[in-house]
C-alpha cells in the first residue's frame, strides 16, 4: 500500500529512476559545479559520482526488499548511463528499462527521461543528481502538468540546496521504503539553485526556481538551505576570530579553512585573505594554498605530516551539513589525512538555533559511520565558548 497525494491505495508502487551522469563531477576538483564543464572535469581525472551513488541506494533498497523491510515495487529505470548501467548487477524482479543513453548527455536528455517515465505512469521519481538536475525535472513536470509527482533526490551534485534530497544514499533508500510501505505522506519543498557562473567568481547567489513534492520525512530528507543573519552578528564573528587567533593561528599549526561566508569573514578578521567558496590552508599568518582541489589538499597535507592541524567547518544553515555539501574537495582521503579528531565546527549562536543536528555525507559509508560514532562534535560559537552538538545518523 502506498500514498499518492492524500489517498491511500492498495497497489504495487511504480518507481521511476534516472541518473544525471555528469552531476558532481567537478566537486573534488574545486569546480564549484559541473554545468557545462563535465568533459573538462573528466579530462582532469574526475570520477563518476552520480552513478555510484544510485548504485549504493538501489543496492540498499534491494536488500531491504529481500529482508522484508520494504514491499516490492515495479521499477522503471532509464537505460544506459542514465540509470541501468549503474545497477545491472543488482537483482530486481520487476524491472523495465526505458530508453538507452550512451555518450554525452544534457538537460534535454533529463527532460526526455522524465517524459518517458511519465508515460509509464510512475508514482514517484528517484533520481541521482544535484540542484541543476532537480530544476530540469521540475520544469518538465510543470510543462506536462505533473508538478505534484513526488521526487526523492539521491545527493550527487556539488551543492544541493534544494529540499527534496535525502541526507545520503542509504537515507534515500530508507525514505523510499517508508513511503512504499505506507508510512509517509507528502510535503512541498523549495527547489533552489546557485548561479554557477557567479559562484565561480566568488559570488553567492541562490535563487528559488519552484517547488517540489517529496515524502515528508525530517529524519531522512534534508530540507532546503536557509540564509541566517542575526542582528549584532559582527560582534560574534569578532569573538570567533579572537578564539581562533589565540588557539590556532600559530606557526606550528595548519588551519584548513572550509567554504562559506562566516569562515571567510572570520579569516579576514584574522588578517587572512581566504576564498569565499573554496578550501584554503594557512600556517601562522601565511596563506599556503587557496581554492584547493582534492589532489592539492593531499599534497600539502603529506608535505606537512608533522604539523598540528585543525579543519574549521561551518554547518549549512537549516540543513546542518558539515561535510558533503559544497565541499567535496574534502574527500574521504583528505579527511583521513586530516584526522576526524581534528574537525572543529564554527557557527554563530543564530545559525546553531536553525540546526537540529549536524549531518555528515562524506561519500564513504564506513567513514560516515566512524564520524557518526563520535556522536557529538565541538562547535565554536564565541570567544572561549564551545557548544557540543549531536551528530545524527538517519539510520540509528
Amino acid at each position: 500500500m502506498c500514498y499518492y497525494g492524500d489517498s491511500l491505495r492498495s497497489v504495487v508502487a511504480r518507481i521511476g529512476v534516472l541518473v544525471n551522469p555528469d552531476a558532481g563531477l567537478g566537486g573534488k576538483l574545486g569546480f564549484k559545479g559541473s554545468d557545462g564543464r563535465a568533459e573538462e572535469a573528466r579530462l582532469s581525472g574526475a570520477k563518476d559520482r552520480a552513478g555510484p551513488r544510485i548504485n549504493e541506494t538501489m543496492d540498499y533498497i534491494s536488500k531491504m526488499i529481500q529482508s522484508k523491510k520494504c514491499l516490492d515495487f515495479d521499477l522503471f529505470i532509464c537505460g544506459g548511463k542514465m540509470g541501468f548501467d549503474w545497477i545491472q548487477e543488482i537483482p530486481f524482479s520487476n524491472m523495465k528499462v526505458i530508453g538507452d543513453w550512451q555518450g554525452k548527455t544534457s538537460a534535454e536528455d533529463t527532460s526526455l527521461a522524465v517524459e518517458l517515465l511519465l508515460d509509464e505512469n510512475v508514482d514517484l521519481i528517484l533520481y541521482a543528481g544535484g540542484d541543476g538536475t532537480t530544476r530540469d525535472i521540475i520544469e518538465k513536470l510543470d510543462l506536462l502538468d505533473s508538478s505534484e509527482l513526488p521526487l526523492i533526490g539521491v545527493p550527487s551534485g556539488v551543492k544541493m540546496y534544494s529540499g527534496c534530497f535525502a541526507e545520503d544514499t542509504q537515507a534515500a533508500a530508507e525514505v523510499l521504503a517508508a513511503w512504499i510501505n505506507g508510512e509517509l505522506g507528502f510535503s512541498t519543498t523549495e527547489v533552489l539553485d546557485m548561479d554557477e557562473d557567479s559562484y565561480r567568481m566568488g559570488e553567492w547567489k541562490i535563487d528559488m526556481f519552484g517547488q517540489a513534492t517529496t515524502p515528508a520525512s525530517p529524519l531522512w530528507i534534508q530540507g532546503s538551505k536557509h540564509q541566517i543573519q542575526a542582528i549584532g552578528e559582527d560582534e560574534v564573528l569578532e569573538s570567533l576570530s579572537e578564539h581562533i587567533l589565540e588557539l590556532y593561528l600559530k606557526d606550528d599549526y595548519l588551519i584548513v579553512w572550509g567554504a562559506g561566508g562566516s569562515l571567510n569573514k572570520i579569516a579576514k578578521l584574522c588578517g587572512l585573505s581566504t576564498t569565499l567558496l573554496g578550501i584554503d590552508i594557512t600556517k601562522g599568518n601565511e596563506l599556503i594554498g587557496t581554492d584547493l582541489s582534492e589532489k592539492e589538499l593531499i599534497s600539502i597535507l603529506e608535505d606537512s605530516s608533522d604539523e598540528k592541524i585543525v579543519l574549521l567547518l561551518s554547518p549549512m544553515g537549516g540543513q546542518g551539513f558539515l561535510i558533503g555539501r559544497g565541499n567535496l574537495q574534502l574527500s574521504p582521503d583528505v579527511l583521513r589525512k586530516i584526522g576526524i579528531e581534528n574537525i572543529m565546527g564554527v557557527a554563530t549562536p543564530a545559525k546553531l538555533l536553525s540546526i537540529s543536528r549536524i549531518r555528515i555525507d562524506t561519500g564513504d559509508i564506513s567513514l560516515d559511520k566512524e564520524i557518526r560514532e563520535k556522536k557529538y562534535i565541538k562547535m565554536i560559537q564565541g570567544y572561549r565558548t564551545i557548544k557540543i552538538v549531536k551528530i545524527e545518523s538517519p539510520n540509528n
